[in-house]
């Protein structure tokens, strides 16, 4: 299984709030009745994503830098 990015992570999550929101947290085929992931949960997931790939997008432009620093004894 290939590695994803957070970016990919993230749109999969949004995803299945969605589903969630629009289709409904439980739903029936023939006599199976199946539940999706907890809406809070993955709005939980949804903010440590979106954080991870704001990271992620900005890991290429240098990112913090320290020039002169103060040793602490």
């Amino acid at each position: 299984m290939a590695t994803q990015t957070y970016q990919q992570q993230l749109e999969e999550v949004q995803a299945a709030i969605s589903a969630v929101l629009i289709r409904g947290q439980r739903y029936q085929i023939g006599d199976r009745t199946l539940t999706r992931a907890d809406v809070g949960d993955l709005q939980k997931r949804e903010k440590y994503l979106r954080i991870m790939a704001a990271r992620e997008a900005s890991a290429g432009s240098g990112g913090m830098r320290v020039r002169y620093g103060t040793p602490v004894s």
